[in-house]
């Protein structure tokens, strides 16, 4: 038979008869047939496949931001094409937008963990020729193209005014590492809240793990301070456990807040207050944002707004 009717049954076509969809249909079994995405690209004047480079390993924020974006864009009708990078570099980044670009992707979306990874896209020596949108990057810095985030200055906000709010004064800031912008977010607005109370602010850096958690509580004296703010919930865990050892009660002795609401946040001991990011909903609001771009509309960078989960830790 023709190839028209076969592309129209693959197309799902109603007009096809079922008798001919039914022959059609087994020898796409029998031949193990799968439609190639640049051919049918070629053919219809679309391009139906989307470029995703993710940094940041298995950090909870990236993965879950990838993932969120993953999940709209096949929902949506794309296929996304990705490329991993655990130590963004020119090099490394260079190599994995061309590779994107070499099968025909239509955009590019960069889940940037950190600066190093938006220096990295900056340093290209061309323009990307395509849409190119970062998932947590910050409007307007270099390399970061058109910005979807969620607002982490407000998410720190509201763990200081909760714990505010229960009485506790001295708050301690146990941050992320310095290279990751959306750690410096969320000292700049536990800063600005500590302030704005009239308090004296106290950050400790962690770099994102439970063993600087540990570290980090380990070395706290728990008389100069009846709260901490984590920048994740993996330090919180840390947090906890070390405390446990020293026998510091949570949420009687310090009270305790995390970042992200991971999965297994609301089973802790005590179960863990912490700030929530929705990394679905960011991830569909990249593929709306990129859908604009992709049909002429001018991109508007989007800042999301995360929510405070209250449990027994605070």
């Amino acid at each position: 038979m023709s190839h028209q009717t076969v592309s129209r049954v693959i197309n799902d076509d109603p007009t096809v008869r079922p008798g001919m969809r039914e022959k059609v249909d087994a020898a796409v079994v029998a031949l193990g047939y799968r439609p190639r995405a640049a051919a049918r690209a070629l053919a219809s004047r679309t391009n139906r496949a989307l470029g995703l480079v993710t940094t940041g390993g298995t950090l909870h924020g990236p993965m879950s931001t990838g993932l969120g974006f993953n999940q709209a864009a096949r929902r949506a009708g794309y296929h996304v094409l990705m490329a991993a990078l655990d130590d963004p570099q020119p090099d490394s980044m260079r190599e994995a937008v061309e590779t994107l670009l070499s099968q025909d992707v239509a955009a590019i979306v960069l889940v940037a963990a950190d600066t190093s990874a938006l220096a990295a896209l900056d340093a290209l020596p061309v323009p990307v020729p395509v849409p190119l949108l970062t998932a947590n990057g910050l409007p307007g810095q270099p390399g970061a193209g058109t910005a979807v985030a969620i607002d982490q200055v407000r998410g720190a906000t509201l763990a200081v005014e909760h714990l505010l709010g229960i009485g506790r004064r001295r708050i301690v800031h146990l941050a992320g590492p310095l290279v990751s912008q959306e750690a410096a977010l969320r000292r700049d607005g536990y800063l600005d809240a500590m302030r704005a109370a009239g308090l004296e602010p106290v950050v400790i850096e962690g770099d994102w793990t439970p063993g600087s958690g540990f570290a980090a509580a380990s070395s706290l004296d728990p008389g100069s301070v009846d709260a901490l703010f984590c920048g994740n919930d993996q330090m919180a865990l840390g947090v906890l456990s070390a405390f446990a050892g020293r026998g510091v009660s949570v949420p009687e002795d310090i009270a305790l807040v995390g970042f992200d609401d991971i999965p297994e946040a609301a089973y802790f001991t005590p179960a863990l207050t912490t700030v929530r990011q929705d990394f679905e909903a960011l991830g569909g609001r990249v593929l709306a944002v990129l859908d604009g771009m992709l049909a002429g509309t001018p991109p508007d960078d989007t800042v999301l707004q995360p929510t405070l989960v209250v449990r027994a830790s605070a």
